[in-house]
């Protein structure tokens, strides 16, 4: 066998040397930048949605990132470890980002605790039980990195409620509750108004609202004196007591009567957005808060109504957290307010939904209700969180008699939004929203207009076209209510 000769081997073409230098160089310069990408992802934006509920921090990028944290004690800190990043602008407006409203957010701290390692440091404003979760794509969003803190002592609705009645009785500011929407004892019979009565005792302040009927324009409704309690012997009665009510007769009830309002979407998740730059979830919580301010001045058969609204700000809200809401203040009817969208800006009018069994009424009904139960995906729900009973809020647990009452009380609504607007859908449309699957609470889901069309846009924006919604929605709950009293019953948990 011929041996190569060693002279030879050591001659090499005239351009071999550099084109192996340029090779090797290339190498490098992938592996620099595979490195570089490992630990300088991409920050598209930081957002922080501050609520009474909880607050949510959020860090969009490019790529997944990788997180440790931990709380720290008194004062209540979350320190946060970001791997794959480094300190940018863009990181340090999470800093100027903190409101000073933020009911659980007291400041951000922020900084390079190691190479490709950013430490970010929440002062809290309270005991918090934080959930650290990513998200992937979807729809306009990248990857998101998100901080949800939620109070670990969050304050009752029901609570909220009833002091807020008290509030208007002219009971005392802080009067409290005996009985809790969380839990009250298991041998408790009260109801919500029996509950309301005794703190009214406890103040001596003995004053009911009468009957009123809701005017095209909001007034408070006139107040007549509730029946003086019997005379204790040898006490004179200083007024003549006006004759009993029955207290289960037909449009007469003997509790606080609650409707709870549910404005579409939020926070992370803007719905539908009109030519002109509208935000669904800006315009239905203007709705909400209108029909709101109507409710809490409306009363049946001499009992006060009071609005719940599952979000009163720019916050996202899971659907199945929103039915769960509604049950736990006992709700007596759920409302979910929307604003249409279609690729077609000729689309236009408002629609009232009901809850289905059996599938949809129509295919439009079908598609949109697909898209409306999409969006736990956009505002972004933490799917390692096994609630209990949001789980059991989203099964199927619809009954024969719920969507039975949420038809009529759709019929009465649509017949009042009728009246102030044009209708897209002249009959009660039905499908499988998620969020009307309260099985025990008659539920609706009103699409107010369609925010695609430009006009119809510029109307949902108007304050006196919210208004005339606003009004139509009240006096279609109050035929529902006069055709249909609820009854007295036990609200216990």
């Amino acid at each position: 066998m011929t041996q190569p000769d060693p002279a030879r081997r050591r001659v090499e073409p005239p351009n071999s040397a550099r084109r192996r230098a340029l090779i090797q160089s290339g190498a490098l310069v992938l592996l620099l930048t595979t490195h570089h990408i490992a630990r300088g992802a991409g920050i598209v934006a930081v957002r922080i949605w501050p609520a009474e509920d909880y607050s949510r921090v959020t860090i969009e990028s490019d790529t997944a990132l990788k997180t440790t944290h931990r709380m720290i004690g008194t004062p209540p800190r979350l320190a946060v470890d970001i791997e794959g990043l480094e300190l940018n602008p863009t990181l340090r407006e999470l800093v100027a980002k903190v409101r000073a409203d933020d009911p659980n957010i007291a400041g951000i701290r922020v900084g390079q605790n190691a190479p490709g390692v950013v430490r970010l440091v929440l002062d809290l404003k309270q005991d918090i039980k934080p959930q650290v979760f990513t998200l992937t794509p979807v729809a306009a969003y990248q990857h998101r990195l998100v901080f949800d803190l939620y109070p670990a002592h969050p304050p009752d609705p029901l609570e909220q409620l009833i002091a807020e009645r008290m509030k208007d009785l002219g009971g005392p500011a802080g009067a409290a509750p005996v009985a809790s929407a969380q839990g009250m004892p298991k041998d408790a019979t009260d109801s919500l108004g029996d509950l309301i009565a005794k703190q009214i005792e406890r103040a001596n302040q003995i004053t009911r609202r009468g009957d009123t009927t809701v005017a095209r324009a909001p007034s408070p409704p006139p107040r007549r004196p509730v029946p003086e309690q019997t005379p204790a012997a040898g006490e004179q009665s200083t007024s003549r007591p006006a004759p009993p009510r029955p207290a289960h007769a037909r449009g007469s009830t003997d509790r606080l009567i609650i409707v709870a309002l549910d404005p579409g979407h939020g926070g992370e998740d803007p719905g539908a957005i009109g030519p002109g730059g509208t935000h669904e979830k800006q315009v239905v919580l203007q709705i909400a808060l209108k029909l709101r301010d109507r409710i809490n001045n409306t009363t049946v058969g001499g009992s006060p109504m009071r609005a719940f609204l599952t979000r009163d700000g720019d916050f996202f809200v899971p659907l199945g957290t929103r039915v769960e809401k509604a049950r736990r203040v006992g709700a007596d009817l759920f409302i979910s307010l929307h604003a249409d969208a279609f690729m077609r800006e000729d689309a236009r009018g408002a629609s009232v939904y009901a809850l289905s069994d059996r599938g949809a009424s129509s295919a439009a009904a079908r598609w949109l209700a697909n898209k409306e139960n999409d969006a736990d995906r956009i505002g972004g729900v933490n799917l390692g969180v096994k609630d209990s009973l949001v789980q059991r809020a989203m099964l199927d647990m619809s009954t024969t008699a719920q969507i039975k009452d949420s038809l009529v009380l759709g019929d009465a609504v649509l017949r009042e939004i009728g009246g102030v607007g044009r209708l897209h859908k002249r009959n009660v449309e039905r499908a499988g929203f998620a969020v009307l699957k309260a099985p025990d609470i008659p539920s609706v889901l009103v699409e107010t207009a369609f925010i695609s069309n430009p006009e119809e846009e510029r109307k949902l924006r108007s304050e006196s076209y919210q208004n005339d919604l606003a009004n139509a929605l009240i006096n279609g709950i109050q035929k529902y209510f006069a055709a249909n009293p609820p009854l007295a019953r036990n609200r216990q948990v």
